[in-house]
C-alpha cells in the first residue's frame, strides 16, 4: 500500500506540468500540442515494447479494444479538452475544476466494505480545500482569463475534461483489478501505443501542416516540451499511476489525484513569479490533511 501511495504522488507531481505546458508553447494550437504530447508517448512505448518483445505480454483484441478506449477517455480527449479550458479561462480556474476529480471518484469508487463515515473526514477537507481556493482570488482568475463569453467556455471545456479523467480512472482501475496478470508497465506501453495512434490520426485530420510547424518561431520549444510531457507526464505518469491503481482501491487513488492540483498551482505560481496568498496556502493544508485522513480510512 505504501508503494502505490508514493507511486500515485509522483504521478500527480509529473501530471502537473500539463497545466502550464500550453504557456510556453505560444501561438501553437490546442490540438497541435495534444497531438505532439501523446504522439511522443506513444512512440516511447512502441520502442520499449520493440526493444524486449520477447519479455514483453501480448495484448488480446478485446484488451486492445480496451486501451484504445481508455485512452480517449484519459489521454487525447481529456488533455484537448483541458487545453481549450487553458486557451480560454487561464491556468487556475481549470486546475481547480480539474482539481474535484478526487471527489468523484471517491464518490463513485468507494469499495463496499467501506463506511461513508470513515470516509467522510478526508473528503470534507478536500471539499473545503477547493471551496477556500476557488474563493481566494476570483477577480485575479476572471482578469487572466480574458472576456466573459471565453472564460464561460472555457468552464464548459473543463467540465468536459473533468467528465473524461472521472471515468478513465474509475474505468482503468477496475480492469487493472480484473487483470492481475497485466503489469503496469504493460498496461501503460498498450495504452500508449493506442493513445499515439490516435493522437496521429488526429492531427493528420485535423493539425497544423508538419511544413507550417517547422516554420513556426518558437518550434524548438513546442517540441521539447512535447517530448517532455510525453515521456514524464504520460508515459513515465501513467506507469505510475497503473501501480497506485493495482495497490490502492479506486477511492484512495482518486484522493491522490489531489496532489495534481497541488503541484499544478506550485508550477503556475513559480512560473508567474509570485508567492501563494494565506488562503492559498490554507487550502493546501487542507488538501494535505484529506490526503491522510483518506490513507488512514483506507487501512
Amino acid at each position: 500500500m505504501s508503494w502505490g501511495i508514493v507511486a500515485g504522488l509522483l504521478a500527480g507531481a509529473l501530471w502537473g506540468l500539463v497545466f502550464v505546458a500550453p504557456r510556453m508553447t505560444p501561438g501553437l494550437s490546442s490540438l497541435d500540442l495534444a497531438a505532439g504530447r501523446f504522439m511522443a508517448y506513444g512512440l516511447a512505448s512502441t520502442l520499449v515494447l520493440l526493444a524486449l518483445p520477447g519479455r514483453r505480454r501480448r495484448p488480446t483484441l478485446a484488451q486492445m479494444g480496451w486501451a484504445v478506449v481508455l485512452s480517449v477517455l484519459g489521454f487525447t480527449g481529456y488533455y484537448w479538452f483541458l487545453v481549450l479550458a487553458i486557451r480560454d479561462a487561464g491556468t487556475e480556474v481549470p486546475t481547480l475544476i480539474i482539481g474535484t476529480i478526487p471527489l468523484w471518484v471517491m464518490l463513485l469508487g468507494k469499495p463496499h466494505a467501506l463506511r461513508w463515515a470513515a470516509l467522510m473526514p478526508g473528503l470534507a477537507l478536500t471539499a473545503a480545500g477547493l471551496a477556500l481556493m476557488m474563493d481566494a482570488t476570483p477577480q485575479a482568475l476572471v482578469n487572466e482569463a480574458g472576456p466573459a463569453p471565453d472564460f464561460t467556455r472555457g468552464v464548459a471545456w473543463a467540465v468536459l475534461a473533468m467528465a473524461c479523467w472521472t471515468a478513465f480512472a474509475l474505468l482503468n482501475s477496475a480492469w487493472l483489478h480484473r487483470h492481475p496478470e497485466v503489469s503496469a508497465t504493460d498496461w501503460a506501453n498498450w495504452l500508449g501505443v493506442a493513445t499515439g495512434t490516435g493522437a496521429l490520426l488526429m492531427w493528420l485530420a485535423l493539425g497544423t501542416p508538419a511544413s507550417a510547424l517547422l516554420l513556426h518561431p518558437g518550434f524548438a520549444q513546442s517540441a521539447t516540451v512535447c517530448v517532455v510531457t510525453g515521456l514524464g507526464s504520460a508515459w513515465l505518469a501513467t506507469i505510475l499511476w497503473n501501480v497506485a491503481s493495482q495497490r490502492l482501491s479506486a477511492s484512495l487513488c482518486g484522493q491522490l489525484i489531489v496532489s495534481e492540483t497541488v503541484f499544478a498551482l506550485v508550477y503556475s505560481f513559480v512560473l508567474d513569479g509570485h508567492w501563494p496568498g494565506l488562503a492559498q496556502l490554507a487550502a493546501a493544508v487542507l488538501f494535505t490533511l484529506g490526503i491522510l485522513f483518506s490513507i488512514r480510512a483506507h487501512r
